[in-house]
Formats: C-alpha cells, structure tokens, sequence
C-alpha cells in the first residue's frame, strides 16, 4: 500500500524546508523556506488528525538534514501467540516497543521496550523485519518512519503495566483485540507469525 500523494509531498516539502532552513546563508530564502514548512503543515493540518499546533512543534523540533525516524518493535512468542501491549494513547493494542533511544542498539531498544511496557524479560534473537511505514495501512504521519521489528525470546519476568500501557497478554493470530494500527497492522502480526513459524525465512524489507 502506497501513502498517499498528498503526504508525500508535504513530507518532501518539510524535509526541503528543513534542509534549506539549516544550510542557506540567505535571508530571503530562509523566509521562503519558513513558507514552505507552513505550508506543509497546513496541509498536514487539513488532511490528518493533528492539530496546527502539534504538527508547528514536531516540525519546529526538527533541526538539521532530516532523516527518517525509527521505530523499533519486539516481536515476542508463547505456545504460538504473540505478546501485545495496551496503549493507554489510544485504548488499543500493539507489540512492544518505540522509538529508538541514543545510546542503545536496536536490539537494546527492543528488549528494553518489552520489560518497561509488559514486564516481561526477552532476549534479542533476530531481525524479523525492516518496513517503511508508508508502504503498510498506517494511518497518515508527519513523519517518515522505518520500522524495525526483532525476535525476541521469553526468558522471565512477570505481566504488569507501565506509564504508557495499561494491560498485556499473549494473543492467537486469530482472536487479536482491537489494534493500535499507528504502531502496528494487522497484515505485519499475520507476517510475524509466518516468521515466527518458518524460523528459516530471511528478514523481510521494504
């Protein structure tokens, strides 16, 4: 699945922007470029669900070339099912995980995600996953996200909430509660689980 047209370009008008607004020497081309970041955002006000202000402080929080972010995910099985979180953002559910940190490595991030959001020990095992989130059924996003999802496996812990999730439990492909489809989709869980029952398939890439 293709984003849609319109939030690709307004993404590449923030990222032009973005550039111009750190590396011109120009003072009227860094008023241009304060004029292209609005009206990127204008149209991402229009077309999404968030607010002027929201998208003015993601924007105006972004500072230097700018690259796509990362969204690192934990992909943990019991007797077939897998681990989901509830999020206490939307009421739903999605496999641990978040962005990335400075300092830790993905799989650092992955097994550091699951203890802080389910209360579960894992360890990293393997790289299930690179996805560009614009080629899944995500809803639209400001940002340009890659999305890595790790294997990981269930060595302790015990189930308990966090600030951010306020429940979790291990689910069958095909009794799945109601997802957070920001973080994750339906079609990606049905990918994990053929990964998770075909330990010799390669990673899968967008």
């Amino acid at each position: 699945m293709m984003e849609e047209k319109w939030l690709a370009w307004a993404k590449q008008i923030q990222s032009i922007a973005q550039a111009g607004l750190t590396y011109t020497r120009d003072d009227y081309d860094y008023e241009r470029y304060i004029e292209l970041r609005q009206l990127s955002a204008d149209i991402l006000e229009t077309y999404t669900e968030y607010d002027m202000k929201t998208i003015q402080e993601l924007f105006t929080n972004e500072t230097g070339y700018q690259t796509p972010k990362v969204d690192i995910r934990a992909a943990v099985f019991k007797n077939d099912n897998i681990l989901l979180v509830k999020e206490k953002a939307d009421g739903k559910w999605s496999i641990p995980g978040g962005w990335g940190d400075v300092g830790f490595s993905p799989a650092e991030v992955a097994v550091k995600e699951v203890e802080e959001e389910s209360g579960y020990l894992v360890e990293a095992k393997r790289l299930l996953a690179v996805l560009d989130h614009k080629h899944h059924p995500h809803p639209p996003s400001p940002y340009h996200i890659y999305k890595m999802i790790i294997g990981c496996e269930l060595v302790g812990g015990n189930a308990a909430d966090s600030i951010e999730t306020s429940d979790c439990d291990f689910f069958s492909l095909d009794n799945l509660p109601p997802l957070s489809i920001g973080r994750i989709t339906e079609s990606q869980i049905t990918m994990l689980f053929r990964l998770y029952k075909n330990p010799t398939l390669p990673t899968v890439f967008d």
